[in-house]
């Protein structure tokens, strides 16, 4: 490889490590014992010290090398100084040796939006879910999601004593998707993910539109983006705001790499711009293929229960 790598591509080596640094420190707090819960909204919407360390690690890791970006964390947090043995400097080699898509190669650290969520699906790592919980870093340019890091930091925690926990998988439109072995639900068969915690009658009545086969409920943005990926399920329903854009935006990228959509229920797409909202008030609808199947039987009441931006 000739001349340095394009800034684009250090970024998501440093998200990289940065995100393994995140898992790290997620299974240390759960190790310890002290989950230091505080309820932010209410009993749904929690918020743990490993929520507060893991972005706190975050931010100022990617802060120092790259001064220059936005970076929008999902925990409000104080300004205060960062602990050194929070801070990760490394960076994965392997993405550094990867050859930058000709319309990323020219990216400045300015024009770059980052998103993260420290710990997705924060109520099932209290409860002890713990493969429904990711680490979720994107990285968006112009309002899109242009490269994503998923961590999770207990993957293959089921296995027991021994085991080595934790992955991390990433992608960029336009290079590819890499940490995981893409898979599909045979044709012919839908199985739809939604949520198991924030049900109502608007995200009933829209997975049973669907049709499907099958429905299973988990935790996570990032998880259910995992189970499209990795052949578990066919579409991701959630006909609901709650949604956020840092719940979405690192998951699309790599959803996106591999030919998959995310969308709101109407069929469009969310922007990643620094001013946006945050909430993703008209839903979430992801799919790896068939997608305009999946939009095309949204029921006109859950339409119109969610105006979109």
């Amino acid at each position: 490889m000739s001349g340095s790598p394009a800034l684009v591509m250090r970024l998501v080596a440093s998200a990289y490590t940065v995100a393994e640094k995140a898992g790290a420190i997620a299974r240390k707090v759960l190790h310890s014992g002290e989950l230091g819960i505080v309820e932010k909204t209410g009993a749904n919407d929690l918020q743990t010290l490993a929520d507060r360390l893991a972005q706190q690690s975050i931010c100022a890791s990617l802060y120092r090398k790259f001064p220059k970006l936005t970076i929008i964390g999902e925990e409000d947090l104080p300004a205060e100084e960062v602990q050194e043995d929070l801070i990760e400097t490394g960076q994965s080699e392997e993405i550094l040796q990867k050859s930058c898509p000709a319309e990323y190669s020219e990216l400045k650290e300015e024009e770059l939006v980052v998103w993260v969520d420290p710990l997705d699906g924060t109520k099932e790592f209290t409860e002890g879910l713990l493969d429904n919980v990711t680490v979720l870093i994107g990285i968006a340019h112009r309002g899109r999601a242009i490269a994503g890091v998923i961590n999770q930091p207990f993957y293959n925690y089921q296995l027991g004593a021994g085991a080595t926990l934790g992955r991390t998988m990433w992608g960029m439109p336009g290079l590819g998707a890499f940490g995981f072995q893409l898979k599909e639900v045979p044709d012919g068969r839908r199985i739809v993910a939604t949520t198991r915690s924030h049900s109502n009658k608007l995200v009933t009545d829209c997975v049973n539109a669907m049709e499907p086969h099958e429905v299973i409920r988990v935790g996570g943005a990032g998880n259910k983006i995992i189970q499209l990926v990795e052949g578990k399920a066919s579409a991701y329903v959630f006909a609901s705001p709650g949604c956020k854009k840092w719940d979405t935006c690192a998951p699309e990228a790599v959803l996106v790499a591999v030919g998959g959509r995310l969308t709101d229920m109407h069929g469009n797409a969310y922007r990643y711009d620094a001013d946006v909202k945050h909430m993703n008030s008209a839903g979430v609808l992801a799919t790896l293929r068939n997608h305009e199947y999946y939009v095309s039987r949204v029921p006109q009441s859950v339409l119109q229960g969610l105006k979109s931006d």
